[in-house]
């Protein structure tokens, strides 16, 4: 039996030692990848829980998880993709939950399509042949980015002169929303955006026209600010009448630094929201959002703001509130409010007596998210079969495990502002269109804490004001499905002309938003 050379046996054994040092490193990134998706799976989870979590802590505090969560990700992911590049390997497709399928997102409808076409040759590359019969095209479709773009925009208006009567007869250009500017209404739906949405200062948006090669001063943008905040002044008053004359509210407020140039600092401004949103128990009345601006908290600016409200609102406990309460105003209080401060007692230490707190509002909550979107009739009857009932057990239990606690515990105090405040927590039981918690209005209140983090301050009491007119409208327009530069545009383009008598047409719940004009136009 003739045996392999020695040369050959250590080749083959250098050869098993290759495969099996490349086995141990696939295993080990395999291990890797295994983990990481692990990682990537209980973020997303995370992520989900915290953006369906309608009671709990405050919304800030989640919106700072949630940004915490997505950069984790975004680094995680982006890791993935930097290894699966280096090793050539590409992304596996997500598998469609229904069907173990690969599936893909349909790309956006109504985008502008550009086709690159590439001629298949003349001349067969194998035999040199030049008669060929059609075969299926390969089409492949992505996204691009077109960089943003400034265009002119030349209104020439056409004039004749009658030969008879020597009359000028001549076309009618619209009338521009500033009078010897240069701005279109695109243009200065933009910049409203850019600054009171997107929460981006004027001097940053100016750099990034400049380097566009456009020279548009952050001076210039204050001015066209300011002048298109009075021309969109009729439909924000129109909006805070509205929400006047309906018979449900939400309320907050929030701090909001402004510069106060005699004192060579800041102070502290305050600005007020008052929702309306009865989608939850199918009311068709329009929903809106109105924000305001005060110097300070006094009472004095909800009573001025409210001066002519009749029905329920939603708040919290601030005192100011107090004296609007009685024959006009009935109190509905916040539940939220109630289980945070239980929550917080959990975050010291602990508690089986705060749990047990916890998990009998937790009963309350599961009973509303079976009822949203019933009507009120039928809310209101499920609520007192089913929410009352556990509603009075809590009470009781609050006032029997109250006594044996020393008052001066976080736990006690919880129980002391819920039992203080227990009426105005039962309102919604014997009313369907009122809802358990105040969470409508905190999460209007999320622009100006996203805000607040770019422009940091107000420049004056006048740029307060005008940060919550801005709102107003934008919030309104995004309520009713509008892009908000889309329907800015529109709406600047024509509130000049329009008939004083028939500007509510202008307002957002009257104009269809865009993409479903334009299903519907086809």
């Amino acid at each position: 039996m003739e045996t392999a050379p020695r040369d050959s046996q250590d080749e083959l054994l250098a050869l098993r030692a290759l495969v099996a040092e490349q086995a141990a490193r696939l295993e080990s990134q395999e291990a890797e990848v295994s983990k990481r998706d692990s990682i990537i799976g209980l973020l997303r989870a995370q992520l989900e829980l915290l953006r369906h979590r309608q009671h709990g802590p405050s919304s800030e505090k989640i919106d700072r998880k949630i940004e915490q969560f997505e950069l984790m990700l975004e680094e995680i992911e982006a890791s993935r993709a930097e290894a699966e590049m280096r090793s050539g390997k590409h992304p596996l497709p997500e598998l469609d939950d229904a069907s173990d399928k690969p599936k893909r997102k349909p790309l956006p409808d109504g985008l502008p399509i550009e086709e690159l076409v590439y001629p298949a040759p003349c001349n067969c590359p194998t035999c040199g042949g030049t008669s060929f019969l059609k075969a299926a095209d390969k089409v492949v479709q992505v996204m691009e980015h077109v960089p943003a773009s400034v265009k002119i925009v030349r209104h020439v208006e056409k004039r004749m002169v009658c030969r008879d009567c020597d009359t000028t007869v001549s076309g009618e250009m619209p009338t521009l929303p500033i009078e010897r500017g240069k701005p279109g209404p695109g243009l200065l739906a933009h910049i409203m955006v850019a600054k009171f949405d997107d929460h981006i200062p004027l001097y940053r948006l100016s750099e990034m026209y400049d380097r566009l090669g456009i020279d548009i001063s952050r001076s210039v943008m204050a001015d066209w600010v300011g002048r298109v905040s009075v021309l969109l002044t009729p439909l924000i008053v129109l909006i805070r009448t509205h929400i006047a004359a309906v018979d449900r509210i939400h309320t907050d407020d929030t701090p909001v630094d402004v510069l106060d140039p005699g004192r060579g600092k800041t102070k502290t401004g305050r600005v007020w929201v008052y929702v309306f949103d009865g989608s939850c128990y199918r009311d068709p009345t329009p929903r809106a959002i109105a924000y305001y601006y005060s110097p300070d908290r006094k009472g004095a600016h909800p009573a001025d703001h409210l001066a002519d409200f009749r029905g329920v609102m939603h708040a919290d406990g601030y005192g100011g509130y107090k004296k609007l309460y009685g024959n006009q105003i009935i109190e509905a209080a916040c539940m939220a409010h109630v289980r945070r401060k239980f929550h917080d007692v959990i975050k010291l230490k602990p508690s089986p007596i705060a749990d047990e707190a916890l998990a009998r509002i937790g009963a309350l909550y599961d009973i509303e998210d079976r009822i949203r979107g019933m009507s009120a009739e039928e809310r209101r009857t499920l609520r007192q079969e089913h929410a009352r009932p556990i509603l009075r057990d809590l009470k009781a239990w609050i006032e029997d495990t109250q006594r044996t606690l020393p008052q001066k515990q976080k736990l006690a105090e919880a129980m002391r502002y819920a039992l203080s405040r227990w009426v105005a927590l039962s309102v919604y039981i014997d009313d369907g269109r009122v809802e358990i918690d105040n969470n409508i209005a905190e999460r209007a209140m999320r622009p100006l804490g996203i805000g607040r983090k770019n422009w940091l301050f107000a420049g004056s009491d006048n740029g307060g004001e005008r940060i919550a007119n801005i709102l107003t409208i934008i919030e309104t327009a995004k309520l009713h499905g509008h892009n908000p530069e889309t329907y800015l545009t529109e709406v600047l383009g024509h509130i000049k002309d329009y008939p004083k008598d028939r500007l509510k047409d202008l307002l957002p719940w009257n104009m269809l938003p865009a993409t479903t004009a334009l299903q519907k136009a086809v």
